[in-house]
């Protein structure tokens, strides 16, 4: 079956998300109002960001929890510090096997359809999508980019070819979350970043124009960048190379929106966001050029300063940080291969956990903590505590418990992680 429902107006939605999001992810759901905290912050200096908690099915699956959970913490944190904006939790990366689990707690959906990616539609489909666009074909003006794109029919097909299966998996998500969540009562986010290229700007125009056929009223979409995006760390590439795909796509999704009717709130999402310090810079000066919106995804940086929080607190909150390590890196494949893709560990790098044992709370908190000037820092140490956070989970009570006893100084390193390296560099 074909479905075009390439409408040519805007679309009205009565849940739509503000110009600039932030995807504020906690592992165990413990540290909502420290994270609100800096959103709180970011408001008194003129900056209205809002949060959405976000956590996925993998998250879920190895901490042992219940997405309700994160819902729990976004009303409790909202509650306590009477946050009077809107706010969202995200059923994160979720496909049509786990939807399901979601539709009670969540009113923002992250559809993940990378496992479609590369893979070919039915032929009537294909064929209908390039007949379809056949308009494009030649030289391709977008306003804010220097050269026009060049398309012929080879390109349109290359990009169907890549992507409309999995935008239509996307459709199919979609349609069900609003068969029973409603129409309009959720944000819809569509995940094209897990892909083995980046996408060029003639590629996202045919993305969004396939969204934009399946019905889907995106208004985030996460594109895959040039560069690694490795978890809890800074960007490894070309920064000028990455701020001009940026304000690409930024003009791409602008033209599309008027081209295809998509959500005029559409935005750009950028996917394993937490501590890219080198490009946060380009982001920020691209979003005032182009006057755009953001959704930021931060993740499982805060979970690390929960550790960091703990070794701070030297005595029992220290001892739990290095027992975490030292399982860690006694587990390191166990632990690192479903994240193989987003990290990059050098073992001969890390730290033998026999050292660490040595280690003051400042030491450990200063090898962890993501400021490159210092000479402590060690991003492989980071990388493979990022994706420990399963070892803290078997601790169980006791790690909990910890966290608990020291609130005030992990809330500290939570806030000023999350206002002092993310939300200045970009917003303010």
């Amino acid at each position: 079956m074909i479905i075009d429902r390439n409408f040519k107006k805007e679309k009205t939605m009565s849940k739509t998300i503000e110009k600039y999001s932030f995807g504020i992810g906690d592992r165990f759901a413990r540290q909502g109002k420290a994270q609100l905290e800096a959103l709180l912050q970011a408001k008194k200096l003129g900056v209205n960001l809002v949060p959405v908690w976000n956590k996925s099915y993998r998250e879920h699956t190895i901490t042992g929890t219940q997405p309700d959970t994160v819902r729990t913490e976004a009303d409790a944190a909202v509650k306590a510090l009477g946050w009077k904006d809107s706010y969202y939790v995200d059923a994160d990366h979720v496909n049509l096997k786990n939807v399901d689990l979601f539709l009670e707690s969540s009113d923002f959906y992250t559809l993940d359809v990378a496992d479609f990616s590369g893979k070919p539609a039915d032929e009537a489909g294909f064929k209908a999508f390039v007949k379809a666009h056949q308009k494009f074909i030649g030289k391709l003006s977008i306003p804010g980019i220097d050269e026009p794109l060049e398309i012929t029919e080879a390109t349109i097909e290359a990009s169907a070819r890549k992507y409309l299966l999995a935008i239509q998996e996307a459709g199919k998500i979609y349609r069900h979350v609003e068969e029973k969540k409603g129409k309009d009562n959720f944000i819809t986010e569509v995940s094209i970043d897990e892909t083995d290229l980046p996408q060029i700007p003639v590629e996202m125009l045919f993305i969004l124009s396939a969204v934009a056929r399946e019905g889907i009223p995106a208004q985030t979409i996460a594109p895959k960048f040039t560069g690694r995006f490795n978890k809890g760390v800074d960007y490894v590439g070309d920064v000028m190379q990455f701020e001009k795909e940026f304000n690409e796509d930024l003009c791409v999704i602008a033209f599309a929106v008027k081209e295809f009717g998509l959500p005029a709130n559409l935005k750009l999402s950028i996917h394993s966001g937490s501590d890219k310090f080198s490009i946060y810079g380009p982001i920020g000066k691209a979003l005032k050029k182009h006057n755009a919106g953001l959704h930021l995804k931060t993740a499982g940086t805060t979970w690390l300063e929960e550790l960091i929080g703990l070794a701070c607190a030297e005595g029992p909150g220290l001892a739990i940080s290095k027992e975490v390590y030292r399982k860690a890196f006694g587990r390191f494949d166990e632990l690192c291969g479903p994240y193989a893709s987003v990290i990059d560990i050098d073992k001969t790098k890390l730290i033998n956990p026999d050292e660490v044992d040595k280690w003051d709370g400042k030491k450990f908190a200063e090898t962890l903590r993501h400021v490159q000037s210092n000479p402590a820092y060690n991003r492989h140490f980071r990388q493979l505590l990022h994706v420990g956070y399963k070892v803290a989970a078997e601790i169980g009570e006791r790690y909990y418990q910890a966290v608990e006893d020291n609130e005030k100084v992990i809330a500290r390193n939570v806030f000023e992680n999350l206002f002092d390296r993310h939300i200045r560099r970009v917003f303010v």
